[in-house]
C-alpha cells in the first residue's frame, strides 16, 4: 500500500506530501497517520499543515477530543515534518510536552502545523499547535525532542 505508485516512488518524501496538498494522505510511512487520515494542507521543508475530522472513536467519556488522541497527532505531525527534512535517518521521540488550551468536538475540524525549531546533529527540537478550522481557538500547543537512530527510513 506505502507508495504504489512508481511516479511517487522517485520522489522525495517532501515531494510525496506536497503531491497530496488538499488530498488525504493514503501513502503515509505511518499507520498511525493512515488511520488519523488528515488531509495536508500544506508541506514545506520542516514545516507541515494537515487537517483532522475529529471521529466518534476520537472523543473521551465528556465526548470531546480525547487529550491521548491530541497527543498521537502532534506525535505523529512532529515524525512527519522530521520526515518531510528528507533525512536518511529515523529520529525516535525522546520527549513530548503538551499544553491543553481547549476543546473540540465531534465532527470538528481541526488543523495541526508545526515547525521545527532547531536542528542538531543528533537532536531535533520541533513545535506543533492544534486550532479549531477557523483558528480563532488553540486547542493545544506542543514540543517535542527528537533523536537520530541508526535505523534508515525506508521507501
Amino acid at each position: 500500500m506505502v507508495y504504489n505508485n512508481l511516479k511517487l516512488q522517485k520522489m522525495t518524501h517532501l515531494e510525496k506530501m506536497k503531491s497530496y496538498t488538499g488530498k488525504e494522505f493514503t501513502e503515509s510511512l505511518s499507520p498511525l497517520m493512515r488511520w488519523l487520515n488528515p488531509i495536508i494542507l500544506s508541506a514545506e521543508l520542516g514545516a507541515l499543515e494537515f487537517e483532522y475530522h475529529i471521529r466518534p472513536e476520537w472523543l473521551n467519556p465528556a465526548g470531546s477530543l480525547h487529550g491521548g488522541v491530541t497527543a498521537a497527532i502532534m506525535d505523529d505531525i512532529i515524525g512527519a515534518t522530521i520526515i518531510s527534512l528528507n533525512e536518511p535517518n529515523f529520529y525516535t521521540t525522546i520527549n513530548n510536552v503538551i499544553d491543553y488550551f481547549s476543546t473540540a468536538g465531534p465532527e470538528e475540524k481541526i488543523i495541526a502545523s508545526t515547525r521545527i525549531v532547531k536542528k542538531g546533529k543528533q537532536f531535533v527540537n520541533a513545535q506543533c499547535e492544534i486550532w479549531n478550522s477557523d483558528r480563532s481557538r488553540m486547542i493545544a500547543r506542543g514540543t517535542s525532542n527528537l533523536f537520530r537512530t541508526e535505523i534508515k527510513i525506508s521507501e
